[in-house]
């Protein structure tokens, strides 16, 4: 086996769940900035978004959790689409106006010639 494979820096650490203010502890190598006191000892505090006790999966629970603003941003693409594909499907109808205004112009100036 390899040495030093896996990391030896283990601790114990505070994870918060900023949706509901869960908190646990459990041994970790993640980084933290900041610390949290818990039962009159000091811990480092790692901050994430979704839990085991949040999560919809395990709460049972159907809502959306956006803390980034991720649906919003999907909806404003959605329908940012959807004005494109409406505006080219205007852009082609008229096109295809025109062409036919064109072609009728163009049979009446035949037939105007050839009925004269």
């Amino acid at each position: 086996m390899k040495k030093d494979l896996h990391p030896t820096n283990y601790r114990l650490v505070v994870f918060e769940d900023l949706n509901n203010g869960d908190k646990f502890i459990t041994r970790s190598t993640v980084a933290a900035e900041e610390t949290t006191t818990v039962d009159g000892v000091e811990y480092p505090l790692v901050k994430i978004h979704i839990s085991r006790t949040s999560h919809p999966f395990f709460t049972g629970e159907e809502r959306i959790v956006d803390i980034e603003g991720r649906v919003d941003k999907f909806k404003a693409r959605a329908a940012a689409g959807q004005a494109a594909k409406e505006r080219r499907a205007a852009a082609a109808q008229k096109v295809a106006k025109r062409a036919a205004a064109k072609a009728a112009k163009a049979a009446d100036q035949v037939a105007n010639k050839s009925g004269k």
